[in-house]
């Protein structure tokens, strides 16, 4: 590492003043947002990364299950689905926008699965 400091640090922090160093994009070195440090990518060499993508499971919905379904995908409040008429749906939020603003309601019909969204 190009600087020394005070805080005992691993390749993901600054030894200068402490702030999360950016990830690493390409070979060369890594700049400290905070204080301008200058790290060398050799210290990066022995970082691995680990990655897991979960999907989601593909259900066939039909005409005898369709009417029981019975497995939400979250809470279920009383709102009336415009594909099937069901009048339950599940629902999730999400803050997709600024602080300020509010949050994002996705909403899935437990019969059909129509999925719509609102924002509140």
């Amino acid at each position: 590492m190009a600087e020394s400091g005070p805080f005992s640090t691993s390749t993901a922090f600054c030894a200068r003043c402490g702030s999360i160093l950016p990830l690493l994009q390409e070979f060369g070195s890594v700049k400290c947002y905070a204080c301008k440090g200058i790290y060398d990518a050799e210290n990066f060499s022995n970082l691995k990364f680990k990655y897991t993508v979960n999907f989601n499971t593909v259900s066939v919905v039909t005409h005898e299950n369709m009417l029981n379904r019975d497995d939400p995908e979250g809470p279920v409040v009383e709102r009336k689905c415009p594909k099937c008429g069901n009048d339950r749906m599940s629902y999730a939020t999400l803050q997709l926008r600024s602080a300020d603003e509010g949050q994002t309601v996705f909403y899935t019909c437990v019969v059909c699965k129509y999925k719509e969204t609102e924002n509140s």
